[in-house]
């Protein structure tokens, strides 16, 4: 594919293995560019050699996005490159351990991840997509943001975090030229897992996805204009249903006195 066709340039987090990579195979075959951010320098340079035949520019940058600096440095790029037109944000971490068990520092470091990264990025890169009235953004939640009852409270609190975050992102860009996507893959055969402490093998199989599924059938819901996609959902009419139920407690969210069912006078 010819450098005339670029669609500008897609910065994908996260991008050295399983989802992220996956993306960036695909988005250079949709004609992007790209920047692949991840920890490992070697494991990004092997999947721009594996991306090169593509005939896409690939640059690198290897930062930890736990690390304020890092991010401070790569929302630095993409507040002032007019070349980035899409942003994945897909770098995140989970945790499998009990609450009461868990350290507290590895749920810190994951909420840093998950949400403060996630955040500074895209703040970062929407002004200028909106300035330009053009670009994409893609945030990769998780289906747990929907069952906090699995895993535990903070890893889907933080995936809750992005579900929310993208929910009001398109309210403040409709009309702007600017698409905003929220992904919620449920299992998927990923470096994810092992990294939590439950290696993806020991799950069930018939609940695992693999990444490339995954990724192509996010990016199938993209075309169709969907703002939340979970690819593993049969009938989209579910998710319709369930977002019905909780815009229709709207109107009783907040009034002057306690509900009735509460018996308090006053």
């Amino acid at each position: 594919m010819s450098a005339s066709a670029s669609k500008g340039t897609a910065l994908i987090t996260g991008a050295s293995t399983g989802i992220g990579a996956v993306y960036a195979d695909r988005l250079a075959k949709r004609g992007y560019d790209l920047i692949l951010v991840a920890r490992s320098q070697q494991k990004l340079s092997e999947v721009a050699a594996r991306l090169k035949p593509l005939g896409r520019k690939i640059e690198t940058i290897a930062a930890d996005l736990t690390r304020k600096e890092d991010v401070q440095r790569v929302a630095e790029r993409l507040s002032t490159d007019a070349s980035i037109t899409a942003l994945v944000n897909n770098a995140g971490t989970a945790s499998v351990a009990k609450l009461l068990d868990a350290k507290i520092e590895d749920l810190e470091s994951m909420i840093n991840l998950n949400v403060t990264a996630l955040t500074r990025l895209a703040l970062a890169a929407l002004p200028g997509f909106v300035a330009r009235k053009n670009g994409l953004l893609i945030n990769i939640a998780s289906v747990v943001a929907l069952a906090p009852e699995l895993l535990n409270g903070t890893y889907s609190g933080s995936k809750a975090y992005v579900l929310n975050f993208t929910q009001a992102l398109k309210n403040e860009v409709e009309g702007k030229g600017v698409t905003v996507q929220a992904v919620l893959p449920g299992a998927t055969a990923t470096p994810l897992w092992e990294k939590a402490g439950r290696p993806v093998e020991h799950l069930p199989a018939e609940i695992v996805m693999t990444a490339e599924d995954m990724v192509d059938a996010s990016l199938a819901g993209l075309d169709q204009h969907e703002l939340i996609t979970i690819p593993s959902l049969p009938d989209i009419a579910d998710w319709e249903k369930f977002e019905a139920a909780r815009k229709a407690l709207g109107p009783n969210l907040s009034h002057q006195k306690p509900a009735a069912r509460y018996g308090i006078l006053g």
